[in-house]
């Protein structure tokens, strides 16, 4: 008996209905990005192990899809290699290349490669599926769709309250009227977690834990902090710090506003201090 045709876990097909949708989703989304002035790109599905490595820490360098070498992929292996290297040194003599897990990385390669051709500041959008290795569930899938927009070049808070009104708007011709606006910036993160006492040599792992604060909550954070052996007082000091389900946004400016501004990272900094400022304008403006 013929075996059943079957597609590999954590992907999926889409039929002319779901297309039509997508396609008037997609559509929708260019054609506000390109009233405000965004340009689109794509870079390949494919890039480099050296560019996407290291880039999302050791839990998502995991995750990264491996490609086998083409031709003879096991002609640079001896048999010595294959008892004495761990699993990720050896991928790294099979595999040279590897799918791309966002479109963050890629492009910061892109502009690397293309700054003497590009105008300041750019403005682009990326449209591209991308793929991670996790255990296929609910809602969470090996490939999916990502849709990015980034300003390059615009040192002034101009930059974020742009991307925020094209954002807006775009969630607004796509339907939603209930939706909720989040602002994550690394060097407030930093600046609260030196707060709460963590070193700066933890502040990757503490991060990677806190982005699974939608999946897991407020909770499951801080029992994995604690699985990894970091201080209660410096957890429940740093949670403490994010913003409550009551909190308007001027509310959470006034909570961390002053911690941040007190923090070893700010303190005695003028370029600093004027980040945080533009931070609070962009915060209460999308508030």
């Amino acid at each position: 008996m013929a075996q059943k045709p079957s597609i590999p876990k954590g992907t999926r097909d889409f039929g002319p209905v779901e297309m039509a949708k997508r396609n008037y989703i997609f559509n929708t989304i260019k054609e506000v990005y390109a009233l405000y002035g965004f340009q689109q790109i794509e870079t390949p599905a494919m890039e480099t192990l050296q560019t996407l490595m290291g880039k999302y820490g050791e839990e998502g360098d995991k995750l990264l899809f491996k490609i086998l070498n083409s031709g003879d992929y096991m002609n640079k292996v001896s048999d010595e290699d294959i008892h004495s290297l761990g699993s990720l040194k050896l991928a790294a003599k099979l595999c040279e290349k590897g799918l791309r897990y966002d479109l963050t990385v890629p492009f910061a390669r892109f502009v690397a490669m293309n700054h003497g051709q590009l105008a300041f500041p750019f403005k682009r959008y990326q449209i591209q599926p991308v793929w991670r290795a996790d255990r296929p569930q609910r809602g969470r899938y090996r490939q999916f769709t990502q849709c990015d927009i980034d300003i390059l070049g615009e040192p002034s808070n101009l930059a974020e309250i742009e991307l925020i009104t094209a954002t807006t708007t775009t969630i607004g011709r796509l339907g939603f009227e209930n939706f909720e606006i989040r602002i994550n910036e690394r060097r407030i993160l930093k600046a609260m977690a030196a707060y709460s006492g963590f070193a700066e040599e933890d502040y990757d792992s503490v991060f990677i834990t806190l982005d699974k604060m939608d999946k897991i909550g407020v909770e499951g954070v801080a029992s994995e902090l604690a699985q990894d052996g970091y201080p209660q007082e410096n957890i429940d000091k740093y949670l403490d710090l994010f913003c409550k389900k009551s909190d308007t946004a001027k509310q959470y400016v006034q909570k961390w506003m002053p911690v941040v501004a007190a923090s070893q990272s700010v303190k005695g900094k003028p370029e600093e201090k004027e980040f945080l400022d533009r931070w609070v304008n962009v915060v209460e403006y999308a508030g």
